[in-house]
């Protein structure tokens, strides 16, 4: 089954022309053109499926500063700040609150490095506290055990999956930009090099700027353009509780699995990391690439099935702008979930918090989480071809830093200072190795 989801309506028109058209109706894309409409562009957003459909709403919602590697911080705390806004500007509630994570833990070397990046922390300003074993066990008193000790992040905070994409969307529409849905993007025109034109199912955009904000479909998406972006994506499982457990946390995380409280009052369950890789075409042409980053996380992966081949979004195919495309065939990424996997994090579940066996298992469901070889996302004008912006690669982390990395982009776009310094992401450093560069977190 898929992720819960509120559905919205689609402009009524393709337009002949936009300031700027954003492929890809997920968080980064939606966000991207939230900004750029509400500066007065003409931007038009491109969804072959429905908004949020995806990864953006198969997440835990976290919108965490805790444990990001000092390259994302300064667009997680930017994030945090326009998560914050959006009830106000779009007169929704997309509920977000500032909960606060709570870590717990009886891993000596896990506290040591949560300690650690405190200590960095506090050098750019962010507030996390280290928990004694004693605050630790009064935090974490639902479940019942003893704890050496944890970490509590005040400000950061969670956001509906479910709904926080979708209003940013509507919000789109009533700022004078368009959304269209149902609607697959095929490939680019140029003229002189530069993008002229994006070519659509339903008819051509002509635009100097297109951003390519596609998720686990974006290298795909590039290979057509005879760029090389390496990406790969695995699939990750997760199951949600209907409401009744009572006592936990808003958002936990206690190393064998972790729990966030939904909208309804129910909980998301998942271990943290633990996720399928399937064979791809694609996972095969990028392996070199990736294999700094599965020599660091090889103990939380596991090989897949022929998932990824079923679902066809990281081939290496070619296709034509006059005929269907692959995103056409498969309007939503709707892997079958890893029901091993499940039923481990129930049990690990149950385990942690007994009441949990009283409380009715209300979905399940997967998600292709896509990823760059160093853990940190693409962001930024592709030098080959000018107008032409990748937004792509977030590594499990675009929820939370969605808004930051649309205020970024459009900021971009239209010249402005931006909100963070955009020289960590540019998609060009994905040429040189990984090798010691990839994300801690």
């Amino acid at each position: 089954m898929s992720a819960p989801l509120l559905h919205i309506e689609s402009s009524p028109s393709l337009p002949r022309e936009a300031d700027v058209v954003v492929i890809g109706g997920g968080v980064v894309g939606v966000f991207t053109s939230y900004y750029l409409a509400r500066r007065g562009l003409k931007v038009a957003l491109l969804e072959k499926g429905r908004v949020a459909a995806e990864q953006s709403s198969r997440n835990w919602g976290w919108c965490r500063q805790q444990n990001r590697d000092a390259r994302e911080l300064p667009l997680a705390t930017k994030s945090l700040d326009l998560w914050e806004r959006v009830a106000q500007e779009t007169g929704e509630d997309a509920g977000f609150r500032r909960c606060g994570l709570l870590y717990l833990s009886n891993d000596e070397n896990e506290l040591a490095g949560w300690a650690k990046w405190r200590d960095f922390a506090r050098t750019v300003g962010v507030t996390t506290h280290m928990l004694s074993a004693e605050e630790a066990n009064e935090r974490g008193r639902a479940t019942g055990r003893k704890w050496k000790g944890g970490v509590f992040s005040p400000t950061d905070g969670t956001a509906d999956t479910s709904r926080a994409v979708p209003i940013a969307a509507r919000a789109i529409m009533a700022s004078g930009g368009t959304v269209h849905q149902q609607c697959a993007a095929r490939g680019l025109e140029l003229t002189a090099g530069r993008v002229s034109a994006v070519v659509t199912e339903a008819g051509t955009i002509r635009t100097k700027t297109a951003v390519m904000a596609g998720g686990a479909w974006a290298s795909s998406f590039c290979n057509q353009l005879g760029i090389r972006f390496p990406q790969a994506s695995v699939r990750s499982s997760i199951l949600s509780l209907a409401p009744g457990p009572a006592g936990l946390p808003d958002a936990l995380y206690a190393g064998l699995v972790s729990a966030t409280r939904r909208g309804n009052g129910g909980y998301t369950l998942a271990i943290s990391g633990r996720a399928r890789v399937d064979p791809t075409p694609q996972q095969f042409r990028f392996s070199r690439e990736f294999l700094p980053m599965f020599a660091r996380r090889w103990r939380s992966l596991g090989p897949g099935a022929f998932e990824g081949l079923r679902q066809r979004h990281e081939s290496l195919a070619k296709w034509r702008l006059d005929a269907v495309t692959p995103m056409e065939l498969n309007r939503t990424l709707d892997p079958r979930p890893d029901m091993r996997q499940i039923r481990l994090t129930h049990r690990r579940a149950c385990e942690l918090v007994p009441e949990l066996q009283r409380v009715e298992i209300s979905n399940v469901w997967a998600g292709y989480i896509d990823s760059t070889p160093d853990g940190i996302p693409a962001i930024g004008e592709v030098e080959s071809i000018p107008g032409f912006i990748l937004a792509a690669g977030f590594s499990g982390h675009g929820f939370g830093i969605g808004p930051g990395a649309g205020h970024m982009i459009a900021d971009i776009i239209t010249g402005s200072p931006p909100i963070v310094d955009p020289r960590p992401y540019r998609p060009e450093r994905l040429k040189m190795s990984a090798w010691g560069k990839v994300s801690e977190f």
